[in-house]
């Protein structure tokens, strides 16, 4: 379905009903590429490799399901062990922040 988006204006909850059908729905405008509604799916590497962070801090430290505030030894041992396990996850290094925005400035350093 090919519809504009002054059209689409007032039909949000209805085109994207027919997305979540299946129907392909574009939007369009005078002088612009169409533009697609579609249904993002999670992307998933592969079997298992998904992160699930409660259920990594469930391991660390078993919370009961009333979920009471923990106590500061049970602070102190989830700190610790989240201290222990840092380095294994370890993020990808980028810049520093003296130069995370260097991307957005020329090499005169005036604004792309």
């Amino acid at each position: 379905m090919r519809i504009s988006i002054a059209e689409a204006e007032g039909k949000l909850a209805e085109l994207v009903k027919l997305a979540e059908q299946g129907e392909e729905v574009l939007l369009t405008q005078t002088g612009s590429p169409p533009i697609r509604l579609e249904i993002v799916r999670p992307v998933v590497e592969g079997p298992g490799e998904s992160y699930d962070a409660a259920a990594e801090l469930a391991e660390i430290l078993p919370l009961s399901s009333k979920r009471a505030p923990l106590s500061p030894e049970e602070k102190r041992k989830l700190f610790d062990e989240i201290r222990r396990l840092a380095p294994e996850k370890a993020a990808v290094p980028g810049p520093d922040a003296a130069h995370s925005q260097d991307f957005l400035y020329d090499e005169f350093g005036l604004p792309k």
